[in-house]
């Protein structure tokens, strides 16, 4: 156990030092801008997880609470239908209702296959008599969406410092390359004469 643990320190150790800006001649002017992106995007990723989660979930929240107040007036109602429905397949049949205010609607519904007209079948609707195709959204709804929010704000803010130090990496290897070429080119025609 103890070799172990003294493995990941030493891991863990290289990983640090490697990122830690150094004199050695032979890193050059990219590796240590590699390096510092690094530490950059680590530094975002752990300061930035609880400002976004917690930014996530206070949007979140104070949209979903809001929509949950504003539903707060819909009422379920009794429709009835006004035709049979067909015995396989999506049913969709007219049917009426009254709204809360007492005036008369009609609309096509969802109901379940083969379901006889004049049935009265429970819809949701607004204060006017729209319907709305959900119950009002509850207290405890809104925080699930908010922490849930909290949740996947992180993985996100991940995701994408992840693709950003992709897209570093890939451009510095480019330009890396690049310079080795030219060293090569400078170089190589020295090494072959004295071959």
């Amino acid at each position: 156990m103890k070799r172990r643990l003294a493995v990941v320190v030493a891991r863990t150790t290289l990983v640090v030092r490697g990122l830690w800006p150094d004199h050695n001649p032979l890193r050059r002017r990219l590796d240590r801008i590699e390096a510092a992106v690094v530490g950059g995007l680590v530094v975002a990723f752990l300061v930035g997880t609880p400002v976004v989660a917690l930014m996530a979930r206070s949007l979140v929240w104070h949209g979903a609470s809001h929509a949950a107040g504003a539903e707060q007036s819909w009422r379920q109602v009794p429709a009835v239908l006004l035709a049979s429905a067909p015995r396989s397949g999506e049913a969709t049949v007219q049917a009426a209702w009254s709204a809360p205010d007492g005036t008369r609607h009609r609309s096509a519904i969802m109901v379940t296959p083969g379901t006889r007209a004049g049935r009265r079948v429970p819809v949701w609707v607004d204060a006017s008599g729209r319907l709305t195709g959900r119950p009002p959204l509850q207290a405890w709804q809104a925080r699930a969406q908010a922490m849930l929010a909290a949740v996947l704000a992180p993985a996100v803010l991940l995701v994408l410092l992840l693709c950003t130090g992709q897209l570093v990496h890939f451009e510095l290897t480019h330009r890396r390359l690049a310079a080795w070429d030219a060293d090569w080119r400078a170089t190589g025609p020295q090494w072959s004469r004295q071959g």
